[in-house]
């Protein structure tokens, strides 16, 4: 039986689990457990390197994928990346990685997998035994049996069970995101299963169906992927072509449309973590209900959530809490009404406010950036170059940089220098200048930008290049 190729989406933004999840740096590419610990996206990754399972493909926003190849680096694993120039929902990503499997095998097999779940417990051996299902073009769809009536899931129901496939069932119905005396009911029949949003079938099989019910968007993606660009095992879509494809799920596009479509149960513990109160309930807990992540101390507390940072965080006295601390905003709320952090992340946004968009520090290929300070008069920012790396700078009228040791390289397109420990150099207001670290340790790198130079600009971060 052939191996199954993983595709990994890596969309979203993640509102509701901010201040940890931002638009440059969503939940997906943030660590499970802390510092330290395997993303989302990685622990998708690794769940899925085993005996039956092939090389991934990952399917992510175009300005994400410097940090998926990085992540990847990481793991040591080798995979395709797809990169979206603009979201369409899952339905165009999906049959943008259909189509580049079908170039090497026309009847692959593909597993869809949201990069930003939490699951513990045996899922590879249930899906390997749906691939006879698949590769016979069944589009077998994966639920999970609710433990509450949650509104915020889609739900499949049960029509039975099919006799030529053991644990293959047809579905009934799908309903999505019911109210709670919906949900309530569903789960009450006991014949209702959360839907999951991981699904296996043949790439030869979605591509008929998107002929079959979406033609814009096979034209459109068609389009894009044949007039993309490759460039180091990544496909660049054409923009101008994907943004003609359909704005829907794949759920909605064709499951909830094609005869084909079936569904098997899960015996896993899932959770789509999409808000904090998740992130409780799946956390490892003490005797008093408190999930404790980083520096914190607790005194008489219990039920709370408390993710510390860089920093000491205490909480006395407290109940059903929530604390996440970063170095630039702290996020308190009850236990039970994290969905309405979106709230915030919408004023943040209404207001410009960078803390809706980025964190204080950034990984880069070359790299790392951290956001010291902005002032009426003048913005700072740290940059620490890895030994032999290189990175160029926009050029912004009163621009200059201070060098932490010697070694690094300023070239302004005319002429090269080097910059000795503590020296300051004015960059050039025309041209872009390359810094390069020549020296054997990494580099820390002071620039500073005057306000009224960049007040107008374009964001710090967009101002640094590999």
């Amino acid at each position: 039986m052939q191996d199954i190729r993983p595709i990994i989406l890596c969309g979203g933004t993640g509102s509701r689990l901010w201040p940890m999840s931002r638009t440059q740096s969503p939940k997906q590419f943030q660590p499970v457990g802390g510092p330290g610990s395997l993303t989302f996206f990685q622990a998708t990754v690794q769940r899925h390197r085993s005996k039956g399972f092939g090389k991934p493909v990952v399917v992510t926003a175009m300005q994400h994928y410097r940090t998926v190849q990085q992540q990847l680096k990481e793991l040591q694993c080798d995979a395709t990346i797809i990169c979206e120039p603009m979201a369409r929902n899952t339905g165009p990503a999906v049959l943008a990685a259909a189509m580049v499997l079908a170039e090497e095998d026309p009847k692959a097999l593909m597993l869809i997998l949201p990069a930003d779940h939490i699951i513990e417990g045996n899922l590879n051996t249930p899906i390997l035994s749906m691939r006879e299902a698949a590769s016979d073009g069944r589009i077998v769809t994966f639920g999970i049996t609710p433990t509450y009536p949650e509104t915020g899931y889609g739900y499949i129901t049960d029509g039975g069970a099919f006799s030529n496939y053991a644990g293959l069932h047809s579905v009934a119905e799908f309903v999505e995101k019911p109210p709670l005396s919906k949900a309530s009911a569903l789960v009450d029949t006991g014949c209702a299963y959360w839907a999951s949003g991981i699904s296996l079938y043949s790439t030869k099989t979605i591509i008929q169906e998107f002929t079959r019910l979406d033609k814009p968007s096979l034209n459109a993606v068609t389009e894009a992927v044949s007039k993309g660009e490759w460039a180091d095992n990544c496909l660049k879509l054409h923009a101008d072509s994907f943004r003609k494809a359909t704005n829907e799920p794949t759920e909605r596009v064709i499951f909830e449309r094609a005869k084909s479509v079936a569904f098997a149960p899960l015996d896993v513990e899932w959770s789509d973590v999409g808000c904090w109160t998740s992130m409780h309930a799946i956390g490892h807990s003490d005797t008093d209900g408190n999930v404790l992540t980083g520096d914190v101390i607790s005194v008489n507390s219990k039920n709370t959530l408390v993710r510390g940072d860089k920093r000491l965080v205490a909480v006395v006295g407290v109940s059903d809490v929530i604390v996440v601390d970063t170095p630039d905003a702290v996020l308190v709320t009850a236990r039970g009404q994290c969905q309405d952090v979106k709230k915030v992340v919408e004023t943040l946004k209404s207001e410009s406010r960078r803390e809706s968009v980025r964190h204080l520090a950034r990984e880069h290929q070359w790299g790392q950036s951290h956001h010291v300070m902005t002032s009426k008069d003048h913005d700072m920012t740290m940059l620490s170059i890895n030994p032999g790396s290189s990175i160029t700078v926009d050029p912004l009228p009163g621009r200059q940089i201070i060098a932490g040791r010697g070694g690094l390289s300023v070239f302004d397109g005319l002429s090269n220098r080097t910059l000795g420990k503590g020296e300051r150099a004015m960059l050039d207001v025309l041209d872009r200048t390359k810094l390069t670290n020549t020296s054997s340790d990494k580099i820390d790198v002071i620039m500073v930008t005057l306000n009224s130079s960049i007040s107008n600009s374009m964001p710090m971060d967009t101002a640094l290049n590999a």
